[in-house]
């Protein structure tokens, strides 16, 4: 495999990408830099790309925030959600100030095998994203993750609630790239860092990170109402 670029343009990063694909995203603020020596990773948030025939590629992942409109669900909620993956990427480098990256999977994702991510979309769509509290519960329970073949049997249904990285791995999970033999509370954002290492099925692979540059300019396809900003349509070209 030939050595990715080092940055490429955000226009070039969402052409590139591929159903199964992840974002990280990471920050610098105060807050992130406490963030990553808890976790011992450099990641904030991820998702997974989700590209189909005839749509833009769109971004799977779970949220705090409401002001996006889910296409999925075409509501407003807060929680698990499927974006305009350009917008997404936009209002995560701007509004939160967050460098954003895309690790390629090999080899290419097939038709049968999108229609499991979309099972599994259908199945977690809309599950509501976890307290502060429970969020860190949630991923201290998950450090030392294994599951017997029974747990993992009575462990595949809806959640109450999920953060952004149980969300993406329940899904690779689900499409057949991960093993199911880790609870998705071993996830983490940083377990999608090139510095951790995935439970991978046999045959798949992920690419080293590849920093995707902010746009000049912003937009988005879908209609979106806002939390604020003037036009409700990010500017990539802002500087917060």
């Amino acid at each position: 495999m030939p050595d990715a670029p080092a940055t490429i343009p955000l226009e070039e990063g969402i052409a590139m990408a591929r159903t199964g694909d992840i974002w990280t995203f990471r920050g610098r603020s105060v807050v992130n830099k406490v963030m990553h020596a808890a976790t011992n990773s450099p990641v904030n948030h991820v998702g997974m790309a989700l590209v189909l025939d005839d749509l833009p590629p769109l971004l799977w992942h779970a949220e705090l925030g409401r002001s996006s409109l889910d296409l999925w669900s075409a509501t407003h909620h807060r929680g698990a959600q499927v974006h305009d993956l350009r917008e997404s990427v936009c209002r995560w480098q701007e509004k939160y100030a967050q460098r954003a990256f895309l690790r390629q999977l090999h080899p290419t994702v097939t038709r049968p095998l999108e229609d499991r991510a979309l099972l599994s979309i259908e199945r977690l769509d809309g599950v509501a994203f976890p307290s502060t509290v429970r969020l860190a519960g949630k991923w201290l329970r998950g450090r030392d993750g294994y599951l017997s073949p029974r747990e993992i049997t009575r462990g595949r249904g809806r959640p109450s609630a999920a953060y952004c990285a149980e969300i993406v791995g329940t899904t690779l999970q689900d499409i057949g790239i991960l093993r199911i033999d880790a609870p998705s509370n071993w996830f983490d954002p940083g377990r999608f860092w090139s510095g951790d290492t995935l439970p991978l099925a046999d045959g798949w692979s992920y690419g080293t990170e590849i920093e995707v540059a902010r746009a000049v300019s912003g937009g988005t396809r879908w209609e979106r109402q806002d939390d604020g900003d003037a036009d409700g349509v990010p500017d990539c070209s802002k500087t917060e």
